[in-house]
């Protein structure tokens, strides 16, 4: 990646992160659209496994400054997260958007699937509710947003590494 590439990527990845922390808290929508997910995966897809860990590792333990009841939950959930997506890019991030949608919803639900469970806030149906409900919804919002992200970014950025 050039580094004027590379700039691009990294005012892309504060954006998302900007939007994140200002743009979600505002819709107050219980299925939210989680642009750090997004933000995590485009940086999985360009990156080295380790890297990405790094990276997910990194953002959160961003997002669990603010939950410090769930202190490391968010920090396990994209480190998790961020690892196998970027050991399964070759197999998924390819220019089709169908599988992109499917790539970003995943990497959001399991996101969401690890958090809850390492979190040990929720129990019984409460679980089940934020598990198979509302995760789903706010994973397809993320997936919708993601492809947008994607497609705006990609003539500046470039196509991610094989």
């Amino acid at each position: 990646m050039s580094f004027a590439r590379g700039l691009w990527f990294a005012l892309v990845f504060l954006t998302l992160v900007v939007l994140h922390y200002t743009l979600r808290p505002m819709l107050g929508w219980h299925a939210s659209i989680d642009f750090l997910a997004i933000a995590v995966l485009l940086v999985a897809v360009r990156a080295r496994p380790g890297v990405a860990t790094l990276v997910g590792f990194a953002v959160g333990l961003v997002s669990d400054a603010m939950t410090p009841g769930a202190f490391g939950a968010g920090a396990l959930a994209f480190s998790i997260v961020a690892y196998t997506a970027s050991s399964l890019k070759a197999a998924f991030f390819a220019d089709n958007l169908a599988l992109n949608a499917v790539f970003v919803f995943l990497g959001k639900w399991v996101c969401d699937l690890i958090f809850l469970a390492a979190e040990h806030r929720l129990g019984g149906t409460e679980f089940l509710a934020q598990a198979l409900l509302w995760s789903p919804l706010a994973a397809s919002l993320t997936a919708i947003v993601g492809l947008v992200v994607l497609v705006l970014v990609r003539p500046v950025v470039g196509t991610p590494r094989g």
